[in-house]
């Protein structure tokens, strides 16, 4: 597991913790040597989550559509900047970048960004843990609807298990960790099954 896909806002937020997780988000997948793929930008959570995985060594690549570089939103302190034409060629190249999404506290195109790489989790488009980060239970109302949903009929318990929750950044990490573990032991497991 080498990059993390991290989705979060583009405002900074009323609350200390969310800045506090994202910039411990920062310093862990320096420290981890994880690369961070994000929305390129150098604003709000995002400049914060950014410019602490650089500050403490660690590579960033930023995928942004070239109507927000003209906005002079993007970040120019890159390890690398992709400029995209549409918002959709940003979802695809991020995850395409990336072996594991991971949203922060973050409004309309946080929510919808996870939910699309979850979506593409559900009809078996990758096999990538998704993660929301749940800092200072920002995610409790939703995680409650996903519940919801269930008990509605409308989505699938299975389903609605790919919705990882982390309370700290350093445990959403440790998840993402784990599930991959998992998969280069089933990986190992079926080549060796193949070599008798």
């Amino acid at each position: 597991m080498k990059h993390i896909c991290v989705y979060l806002a583009g405002n900074a937020g009323n609350r200390e913790a969310h800045v506090r997780q994202a910039e411990s988000l920062g310093r862990l997948m320096a420290t981890e040597r994880i690369g961070l793929v994000y929305g390129g930008a150098r604003v709000g959570l995002m400049g914060i989550l950014a410019d602490a995985v650089l500050e403490h060594g660690g590579t960033v690549d930023g995928v942004i559509p070239r109507h927000l570089e003209y906005q002079d939103v993007a970040h120019d302190g890159l390890s690398r900047l992709h400029v995209v034409d549409t918002m959709h060629e940003r979802k695809y190249k991020m995850q395409s970048l990336a072996d594991a999404s991971l949203a922060l506290p973050g409004g309309f195109g946080t929510l919808e960004e996870i939910f699309e790489a979850l979506t593409w989790a559900q009809i078996e488009l990758h096999e990538k843990p998704c993660v929301l980060l749940n800092s200072d239970g920002y995610y409790d109302h939703l995680f409650r609807f996903l519940d919801h949903a269930v008990a509605e009929g409308l989505l699938k318990e299975e389903n609605r298990a790919l919705a990882l929750q982390a309370e700290t950044a350093e445990s959403a990490v440790r998840i993402i960790q784990a599930v991959w573990a998992g998969k280069e032991d089933d990986v190992v497991r079926t080549l060796r099954s193949y070599r008798r």
